[in-house]
């Protein structure tokens, strides 16, 4: 198991975020709005406070004759702007116009189209005759060859901000992904794995892995033949092309292969199977050829492949029949590229699943991944190893042991202890406690296992000696069964969705007999038996109970071949690739056998519960009471009322409740 929850721990040598500066942090989106807002003002200014149109008659009528003009400028030889003396200015207001775009006085002010240069002169030297204008009064010309930049920048506006948005649109693209590291979308078929060599080394190395003995060791010898592969070679051998990690979430699988990464002296591409996947026909193959293409250019060097189960599903299981599988694609370029007809010497690929019944066989033939590692849940002394790295980070006090907890975590993954050594440090800091405790780690546990706390969650007095004789009752039968997981902790006080609850310390054990299952059964019918027994009537609170009940006597008929009428039968498909896509695998007479079958076992279960229960009445009736009075009760209780387990013989009860105190595996009711 491993330490997949070391750096959010914080170790000491865990560096601080730098304080901010002060300093305004640069931001894109202004650099967005400024150059809208650049746009929009040269726009508004070009076409703004232009000259208003008018006629040569106009002009002639008006203005000529009232000596209002200062000056002509005429551009490009077919428009004459007009420039209206500043005591004239006020004359014409009205026709100017008015708000922003009315032209200021300095002009021009109005303007026409002229013909041509020859006859605008000439009507202008009309003009002068026609209203017998002075030499010293005739209006200055002046020819400009100008070019109207507000037209062209009508004209090229729309084109940029075009260009703009699909600039800004395919950058968004690459930044997420679509575009790949060369950052725009021509390099969307290339390969998204992180490379780590010698310039980005990782640092977990395989002393931060925890337990996983066997794990490591297959792995460390595929890291030893990347440092010294003579050493294999020279007696014949092969190193593996391929080693598929295997097991639950959160055992460690990832971090196995950044110990890996932190191990091997080799470039160490590292990418998820969904990486592959993209909304572009083709990309997916493209990126795997491209991945290859690297790591060959980097060999000997290893890739990484999270969640392969991504791409690697079985193929054929398509639901939209007839239609092209963009993954089955990805998933036939990769097996060409694991072991086709072009060799791929010095590069291991590594993959890790928690689905490994629905790869493809093709995919886990010798040859592609020649060795599947399974890194299964931590057993006791693994989990001890375990909290040992977990706890380097706390300040823990002296009477919290890593032994202790290991004892009260039974089928937690490395992910959980990782979870309950942070929460009981969150729980510790809640309650001003200078160290962690040996009671926040216990409290950690209770509120991972069993969810928060509602004391002032509202049930009635009825409701609660309900849900007290049915606990009562759970514990009674579990404590006086010999097969039966032994109690700890009794509860009344309503946990998440929970009424009540009740923690039971598991028997670390590789196989299950059927006694052990009929016990277990008879047990978790208890708490119904019990409310029938003292209150002759049932309620919805067994619901949890009796989904496991079902599911368990399912197992045992159709699984494991634990009924005398059905025999020695088996209808799991381990591989989970079972060819009975659309018929059970049974005829209708064996599926009301099986029917007939769980249905006694159930039957037989439930009167041997209400068989204990009314044997041990009184007890019943002690632990209750207790239980209402208290909310909570522990093993030692159950001594004190019944006496000491069956098969707990020879161990003290001191020695027996320092051993499985508070809490491990929970059955929830209501």
């Amino acid at each position: 198991m491993a330490d997949n929850n070391k750096k959010s721990n914080q170790p000491n040598n865990f560096k601080p975020k730098t304080p901010d500066s002060g300093k305004p942090k640069f931001n894109m989106t202004w650099v967005y709005i400024a150059l809208i807002m650049i746009l929009f003002g040269i726009q508004i200014f070009s076409g703004g406070k232009r000259a208003v149109e008018t006629t040569w008659f106009e002009v002639k009528k008006t203005m000529i004759q009232n000596s209002d003009v200062e000056k002509i400028v005429v551009n490009n030889k077919s428009e004459a702007n007009i420039y209206l003396k500043k005591q004239s200015y006020s004359k014409y207001e009205d026709k100017l116009g008015k708000g922003f775009s009315k032209p200021g006085i300095s002009g021009p002010h109005f303007f026409f189209t002229i013909g041509s240069v020859d006859k605008f002169e000439e009507n202008l030297e009309s003009a002068y005759k026609l209203y017998n204008t002075s030499e010293s009064d005739k209006i200055p010309i002046t020819y400009n060859e100008t070019y109207d930049w507000g037209n062209l920048i009508n004209f090229l506006l729309p084109i940029a901000l075009i260009i703009f948005f699909w600039w800004f649109i395919f950058r968004r693209m690459s930044k997420s992904g679509a575009g790949g590291p060369g950052g725009n979308i021509f390099s969307v078929g290339k390969s998204q794995a992180k490379l780590f060599d010698k310039d980005q080394k990782v640092t977990i190395t395989f002393k931060d892995v925890a337990g996983l003995a066997e794990a490591k060791q297959e792995i460390e010898e595929i890291v030893a033949f990347l440092k010294n592969p003579s050493r294999y070679t020279k007696l014949g051998g092969k190193i593996p092309k391929g080693a598929l990690l295997v097991g639950p979430p959160g055992t460690g699988k990832t971090l196995l292969a950044k110990a890996v990464a932190g191990e091997a002296n080799v470039p160490f591409f590292s990418m998820s199977g969904s990486d592959f996947v993209e909304m572009f026909v083709g990309v997916g193959a493209s990126r795997v050829r491209d991945l290859f293409k690297q790591a060959k250019s980097k060999a000997p060097c290893i890739v990484f492949i999270d969640e392969i189960d991504a791409i690697g599903r079985a193929r054929g299981k398509n639901p939209n029949l007839g239609s092209n599988d963009e993954r089955e694609n990805t998933l036939n370029q990769l097996l060409t590229e694991m072991d086709g007809f072009d060799t791929n010497s010095g590069v291991i690929i590594l993959a890790a699943t928690n689905r490994a019944d629905i790869l493809d066989r093709a995919l886990m033939r010798a040859g592609r991944f020649d060795r599947q590692i399974h890194v299964e849940l931590p057993d006791l002394n693994e989990r001890v190893e375990i909290f040992k790295v977990h706890l380097r980070p706390l300040k823990i006090s002296k009477e919290v042991k890593s032994e202790f907890l290991a004892k009260q975590t039974p089928g937690f993954s490395g992910a959980d202890i990782a979870n309950v050594c942070n929460e009981s440090a969150l729980i510790a800091a809640r309650n001003d406690h200078e160290a962690v405790e040996k009671q926040d780690f216990l409290d950690a546990v209770d509120r991972i296992v069993g969810g928060l706390e509602k004391k002032n969650k509202i049930i009635s007095i009825d409701e609660k000696k309900t849900i007290a004789y049915h606990e009562a009752g759970h514990a009674t039968v579990s404590w006086l069964l010999e097969h039966a997981h032994p109690l700890v902790k009794v509860t009344i006080v309503p946990r998440g969705k929970a009424l009540g609850a009740a923690w039971y310390l598991p028997e670390e054990r590789s196989i299950t007999t059927k006694e052990q299952m009929l016990d277990e059964m008879c047990a978790t019918l208890a708490g119904r038996a019990a409310e029938e027994i003292i209150f002759g009537q049932i309620s919805s609170g067994a619901q949890n109970d009796l989904e496991k009940v079902t599911k368990l006597a399912y197992a045992m008929v159709s699984y494991f071949g634990m009924s005398d009428k059905i025999g020695n039968l088996s209808f799991y498909d381990s591989s989970g690739q079972s060819d009975y896509s659309f018929t059970k695998p049974y005829s209708e007479k064996t599926a009301e056998l099986i029917d007939a079958e769980i249905k006694s076992l159930i039957e037989d279960a439930y009167k041997r519960s209400k068989e204990i229960l009314n044997k041990n009445r009184e007890g019943h009736k002690v632990l209750a009471e207790r239980l209402l009075e208290r909310e909570v009760i522990f093993s030692d209780d159950l001594v004190e009322i019944f006496g000491e387990r069956p098969n707990t013989k020879g161990i003290s009860t001191a020695e027996k409740v320092e051993t499985i105190e508070p809490v491990s595996e929970k059955k929830v009711d209501g």
